[in-house]
């Protein structure tokens, strides 16, 4: 019984299925795996952000330092200075030039200013009035300020040497003054002021070619009289003078520049075919000038012609008023009487010199009159045009209309 039970349990053992014992250890190393590796992903990640965020930082702390070690000054300035601001000129090249007249401490400090005013971007070449040791703010905002342009003038066509009366009893100054003006300026607490008077004086007493006065002219303004020598060379347009320069410089400046633009106009080589010498027409475009509105040029510079040519006295009021100084339209009898080099009632041919500045409309009028006979004009509206005539009677009937309308 026994062993019959022993072997029977031994049996029931061995046929009973053993049950597959879990493998865990494996799975949960591939767990501790990738957890270490997701560990490590957001390790690198915080350190990457970290370091940019730290390199940003850094980068942010290196610029601000370097802002701020510009070399500036502080406020407004001290002893005035005249600088120029040369045509063309950026942002950089006219900080260097204020670096070198100690106006501002540092060429990065001027553009940096500049950089944040767009408006620095439009000042315009010439000279200007600034003071020594200017922050780049003060500079920039200096160059722009109307007061601080010196040096410059302008000149009109028509303007001429001397002061002009008005009828009103107001005065226009003439180109001398304008340059006198133009030559005012101060440096290191001193006007730099040319006067009118000796402007003239040298223009009269000093040699030609040491003004800038074209070869061409020479001959003729050499038998000009002394305090008129310049008169019809300096043609219309803007000019810069440098504040400083003595008398001699400054009518130097003005007339070299305008013998340039008159070349770079094909002046003096389109007179040629006009008959006449450069320095005539100059004078004859200072009388079309004078005479006319632009639209009636060509017409007015044809009756000049067809005068010449005929030996008729050009009778021109407006030569007649200019050794007068008085810009009217019409002379008196005694005015017409007097003699003089340019009373064109008496005398026959061109006046000694122009009368004033030619426009280059002038000019152009003066080189090609529009064709036709006239020999008379007068101005016959109001806006200032002028009825032509080919005969006297003709003429002496639109004179009579134009003072019947009122027109003078």
């Amino acid at each position: 019984m026994t062993d019959d039970l022993g072997l029977f349990r031994e049996t029931t053992d061995r046929a009973e299925p053993r049950r597959p014992q879990r493998r865990t250890g494996g799975r949960r190393a591939r767990r501790q795996i990738r957890e270490r590796r997701r560990r490590r992903v957001v390790l690198g990640t915080v350190v990457a952000v970290l370091v940019l965020a730290i390199g940003g930082v850094l980068f942010g702390v290196r610029q601000l330092q370097v802002w701020r070690a510009v070399p500036d000054f502080v406020g407004p300035g001290g002893a005035e200075a005249v600088v120029q601001v040369e045509d063309g000129q950026s942002l950089t090249a006219i900080g260097a030039t204020l670096v070198r007249r100690n106006v501002v401490a540092s060429v990065r400090a001027f553009t940096r200013a500049a950089e944040a005013d767009t408006r620095a971007r439009a000042v315009q070449p010439g000279y200007y009035q600034v003071r020594q040791r200017m922050s780049g703010s003060a500079a920039v905002a200096r160059l722009q300020e109307h007061a601080a342009r010196v040096g410059h003038l302008e000149i009109r066509g028509g303007e001429q040497l001397d002061n002009v009366d008005l009828p009103d009893g107001t005065i226009v100054p003439g180109l001398l003054t304008a340059i006198s003006r133009a030559s005012c300026a101060v440096i290191a607490g001193a006007s730099t002021c040319v006067r009118p008077e000796d402007l003239r004086t040298v223009m009269g007493q000093t040699d030609l070619n040491q003004l800038a006065v074209p070869s061409w002219a020479l001959d003729p303004i050499s038998r000009v009289e002394p305090r008129r020598r310049l008169e019809g060379l300096l043609v219309p347009g803007n000019y810069d003078v440098r504040p400083g320069s003595s008398a001699v410089d400054l009518l130097r400046q003005v007339v070299g520049t305008s013998a340039a633009r008159l070349l770079a106009g094909n002046f003096p080589a389109s007179a040629a075919g006009t008959g006449y010498s450069a320095y005539d027409v100059l004078i004859i475009a200072s009388v079309i000038e004078r005479e006319a509105i632009a639209a009636d040029f060509r017409r007015v510079s044809r009756v000049i012609y067809n005068r010449l040519v005929a030996g008729m006295p050009l009778q021109m009021d407006s030569t007649i008023n200019y050794p007068l100084d008085r810009p009217e339209a019409s002379t008196s009898d005694a005015d017409r009487a007097r003699p003089g080099a340019y009373n064109t009632y008496i005398n026959v041919g061109l006046p000694a010199s122009p009368i004033g500045s030619p426009s280059e409309s002038a000019i152009a009028a003066a080189l090609n009159p529009e064709p036709g006979t006239w020999r008379y004009f007068v101005k016959c509206q109001k806006d200032g045009a002028s009825c032509f005539s080919v005969t006297r009677e003709e003429h002496e009937a639109a004179v009579r209309d134009a003072a019947a309308r009122g027109v003078f």
